[in-house]
This record gives structure tokens, C-alpha cells and sequence, in this order.
């Protein structure tokens, strides 16, 4: 029996889909604060040709990150809210419109009325359970603290002999 690592595939395996989540493999060949970083050594070793098929960037120490984008006020809200409800109700007036015997244009009409409202309601009511404690926008992020990475054994000498060139002549 073949057992599947991130740098084989078993025997009857049908795909990634069935393999259940492992931790990472290797040898570390190179660790950066960024992952553009990492991904540019990865390219780097490509461009070297460097069997990457041997390399995995590992985002270690993870943390979530919440970017505040801005403040939230009732007509922010509103406005966002009828504007999403609009799109949906012509989204849905359209398809009406094109299975429809008479006029395209009544539904299409009522679809963006409808659905502005509904927008209107469904954001009034999610903004006003809140009650004040989450007047600001964000968005969410997962990242690494460090990447690192890795390289199957057979080849993580020459990787890190070349990421050291790289880092030389940096």
C-alpha cells in the first residue's frame, strides 16, 4: 500500500479531494516574513529549475487580522443595503422579463422596487440588532506570522544552496 504525501500521490488515489488534511512535510529550505517573499523564492527556484513539484510554503504562527475600513452610519448602511437589494430585484426582474408573454419592462420595474425594499429592510434590521456595538466596517484575513519553505529531502540541499545565492545578492 502506497500512502500519499504532499510530494506523491498513493496508489488509486482519485485526487486531493479525498485526502484528509496533513500537516506539512520536508525540510525548511528558506523562511520569510511575507508571502510574496516566499513566492518569489519559489519562482526563483523555478526559473533555476528546481523541481518545484518538491516545494510547499507553509504559513507558520497564524493569526487573524481585522482591517477596519471605515465607519458605519445609518445611511451608510441604508445605501448599501437598497443599492444590494436593487441589483438582486433587477437580477430577478430580468429573468422574469425573459420568460414573460406581455412587456419585459413591468418586471423588471417591480423586481427593482422589491427589491430595493427588501435590501432596505434586511439591512435595518441586521444593523439595528447590533445596537450600537459594531459601528465600523472590515474585513477579515487569516495570515502567517512567517513563511516558510520546504522542500522534499532529496532536493532541500541544492534549494537551500540557491535561496542562499538569492539572499546574497539581495
Amino acid at each position: 500500500m502506497t500512502t500519499a504525501t504532499p510530494f506523491t500521490t498513493g496508489a488509486g488515489s482519485t485526487g486531493a479531494n479525498n485526502a484528509l488534511p496533513t500537516p506539512p512535510t520536508g525540510w525548511p529550505i528558506g523562511s520569510y516574513a511575507t508571502y510574496e517573499e516566499a513566492q518569489r523564492a519559489v519562482d526563483h527556484l523555478a526559473d533555476n529549475d528546481f523541481p518545484v513539484a518538491d516545494v510547499t510554503i507553509v504559513g507558520v504562527e497564524p493569526m487573524i487580522v481585522e482591517r477596519v475600513t471605515g465607519r458605519l452610519t445609518w445611511g451608510r448602511v441604508l445605501g448599501a443595503g437598497a443599492a444590494s437589494g436593487a441589483w438582486f430585484g433587477l437580477f430577478v426582474g430580468l429573468l422574469l422579463g425573459l420568460f414573460s408573454t406581455g412587456g419585459a419592462i413591468a418586471p423588471i420595474v417591480t423586481g427593482l422596487v422589491v427589491g430595493t425594499a427588501f435590501g432596505l429592510a434586511s439591512s435595518a434590521a441586521r444593523y439595528g440588532a447590533t445596537r450600537g456595538r459594531r459601528d465600523f466596517a472590515s474585513v477579515t484575513q487569516l495570515v502567517g506570522g512567517r513563511y516558510d519553505v520546504l522542500s522534499h529531502p532529496r532536493s532541500a540541499e541544492r534549494g537551500k544552496d540557491m535561496l542562499t545565492r538569492l539572499a546574497w545578492r539581495a
